[in-house]
């Protein structure tokens, strides 16, 4: 679909991860793009950017009088932040692109699709902030979704990635995988090898970000991309690095005898959430995503991206189960 031209963009945000991306995007496509935000983090990008100060828990005076094509939120957490921000912009924009997630789905341990039921809090958690162990996170994006559509009342896209991954991501989780093949060796991989594997390059979500707002697509799509399964994962891995690594194939009932911590740990591995892995995207295919190629992928995130403390096994334990799985 052909790039509309001279979308002015206001993204709320916009200079961490994904807001980054879409900035980036938009300016590719020649849009005139301005960014809401407190200016704390990375506030030296973007210098020709406009920039407008303030703070969505209660300082949006910055907004007053002005006037957008399109808004993309990628920073709202409690359905507060999204309502006030919608309702503010209700009269100064024609399209409102709320970023969600698939944690937004009651049961991940089903394949999902856009018409899968979504979460609700339980008793006793909280509407108004996300709590230490993040079990609120899915239904307070529900609410946030709905916040989002009902205080901006026009056209409205709501997004729900899957796992971000690439340059600049921070959380560590995919990050593991390329930096893990690049030191070689023996590497404890979760069977079966092809079972799939879905996440979503910052990059390719960026630019279907900034085609929506464009053509002002409404309704809720999945972001993730499809047919990678963990074997195409680990030997792109191990292609891009030019190393020796081989994987060692662990069955998951043994990962869970071993208590190896789902996601984070063994990152990306799921059990009882397995349908995050088997997420329908077609609707989001229909319109417009797009996938680069794998190796892109993972030599931008070797390229721009650290691993982190929390994410990953850690080199002793993981030599410690692979031991133990080929003595059983």
């Amino acid at each position: 679909m052909d790039s509309v031209q001279g979308v002015k963009l206001l993204v709320l945000g916009g200079t961490k991860f994904l807001g980054r991306a879409i900035v980036e995007a938009a300016l590719q496509s020649r849009h005139e793009v301005t960014l809401f935000n407190r200016g704390r983090t990375n506030a030296e990008l973007f210098p020709d950017v406009e920039k407008l100060r303030g703070d969505r828990e209660g300082d949006l005076s910055a907004l007053s009088g002005r006037s957008w094509d399109a808004v993309v939120d990628t920073s709202a957490y409690v359905p507060q932040q999204a309502s006030t921000s919608a309702e503010a912009l209700a009269d100064a924009a024609g399209h409102y692109l709320f970023i969600s997630s698939l944690s937004a789905y009651a049961d991940a341990s089903q394949p999902l699709d856009e018409e899968s039921p979504l979460a609700e809090l339980e008793d006793g958690q909280p509407d108004d902030r996300l709590l230490e162990d993040f079990s609120n996170y899915g239904a307070l994006k529900v609410l946030c979704e709905r916040a989002a559509a009902e205080g901006f009342g026009g056209p409205t896209a709501i997004v729900r990635p899957g796992l971000i991954v690439g340059p600049h991501d921070p959380t560590g989780r995919f990050t593991y995988w390329p930096h893990r093949v690049a030191r070689g060796g023996e590497v404890l991989a979760p069977a079966p090898a092809e079972s799939q594997v879905q996440f979503i390059d910052v990059r390719d979500l960026g630019e279907w970000v900034v085609r929506l707002s464009e053509q002002r697509t409404e309704g809720p799509l999945n972001a993730a991309n499809r047919d990678v399964t963990w074997k195409t994962l680990l030997e792109t891995c191990r292609k891009v690095t030019g190393s020796d690594a081989e994987a060692v194939w662990v069955d998951a009932d043994f990962l869970m005898e071993q208590e190896v911590g789902q996601w984070m740990e063994l990152p990306m591995w799921l059990y009882e959430d397995a349908g995050l892995h088997a997420t329908d995207v077609s609707r989001g295919v229909d319109a417009g995503l797009t996938f680069r190629p794998l190796e892109e992928t993972v030599r931008g995130t070797l390229e721009q991206a650290e691993t982190t403390g929390g994410a990953g096994l850690d080199p002793e334990r993981e030599a410690m189960l692979i031991a133990a799985w080929k003595a059983r």
